[in-house]
């Protein structure tokens, strides 16, 4: 009997589901659409992709945004939006994913 060839698949190696950024995003398509509004913000507390995809969800909500990129490496929250948006309702959203809105970056 013939034993089989072993496959080995390769293994990550950050040893973590963000990108060499910190960020579960790659960027790519990340190009806003004409007639938007382009808003980053920085929020604090944000430590991983779980916490990206956290604000990002909650902020999305948000009727008009259409896109919303959040970096856990580098504190930063990139909203667009079809017109700016009230800071209220976006330090609203931040809290109810459980980090705080330090403002505009």
């Amino acid at each position: 009997m013939t034993p089989e060839p072993k496959t080995e698949l390769p293994q990550a190696t950050t040893g973590s589901c963000c990108s060499s950024t910190g960020s579960c995003h790659d960027g790519a398509g990340d190009t806003p659409a004409a007639g938007t509004v382009t808003t980053v913000y920085r929020v604090t507390g944000m430590t991983c992709g779980h916490c990206e995809g956290a604000v990002s969800g909650e902020i999305s909500e948000i009727p008009g945004v259409t896109s919303v990129t959040a970096v856990a490496a580098t504190g930063r929250v990139t909203v667009v939006s079809e017109t700016a948006l009230d800071e209220a309702a976006v330090r609203a959203a931040v809290d109810e994913a459980g980090y705080e809105l330090v403002g505009q970056a």
